[in-house]
């Protein structure tokens, strides 16, 4: 863990309980003597480090040594409109999406999506902070909703899309924004509508699911 969210992070004495404190004691073993590295969501550019000062068997008590601006965030931007799909496949790649380095995903509706899948952003968000503890991100990735893809493509005309073509990417490609389908694709009627948008495909004969996609697309313009 590079760093620990904190609501008091930059206070002269930082006090630790509950679930936090067991990680940190029994997971992590920190004793007496240790530092560690905070940030406040508020402000979450400035880096605090602590010093661990006391030890109980409840509570760790954390004395201020410095604090610094120290960003951490990623060289490029890339905007992912991904139609909806099951949330517990979104969850499985999220924390690496945030590592990657995508800024923002924008679920959409699309005709083959199913309609049961509930977006549960809060718990989204819970996911990708435990990630930027884990890789030292300090920029925060947005979610937002689109009913349908044309009403994305209205608001963001430049979007790219992936699917089958024979346009294979290439390893020099740059943009900030794709649209991926979820499973089964992208219908008749929404292939149709997306005719004016650049399509664009992986060179790779397999065939990808919907998760596998959205990572692959962003590692490739990413890193």
């Amino acid at each position: 863990m590079i760093y620990i969210f904190d609501d008091n992070a930059g206070v002269d004495n930082l006090s630790i309980k509950g679930e936090l404190h067991k990680y940190l004691i029994k997971v992590r073993r920190h004793s007496l003597g240790d530092v560690l590295s905070f940030r406040n969501k508020e402000h979450i550019t400035k880096l605090h480090t602590y010093k661990i000062s006391a030890l109980e068997p409840r509570v760790v008590t954390l004395e201020h040594i410095s604090s610094h601006v120290l960003e951490v965030k990623p060289t490029k931007d890339l905007h992912v409109a991904w139609c909806i799909i099951d949330s517990k496949s979104v969850e499985k790649v999220l924390p690496s999406l945030c590592e990657i380095g995508v800024s923002r995903i924008s679920f959409i509706g699309c005709d083959r999506s199913q309609k049961n899948f509930k977006i549960d952003f809060k718990r989204y968000e819970r996911i990708v902070e435990a990630s930027m503890q884990q890789s030292g991100r300090t920029s925060f990735m947005s979610f937002d909703t689109y009913k349908n893809i044309a009403a994305f493509i209205q608001e963001f005309p430049d979007t790219k899309v992936f699917d089958f073509t024979d346009n294979v990417l290439s390893g020099d490609s740059s943009f900030k924004r794709v649209l991926i389908g979820c499973e089964g694709g992208f219908s008749k009627d929404e292939k149709e509508m997306l005719k004016t948008q650049e399509v664009f495909r992986l060179n790779s004969p397999l065939v990808l699911r919907s998760e596998s996609a959205v990572m692959a697309v962003a590692s490739k313009i990413l890193l």
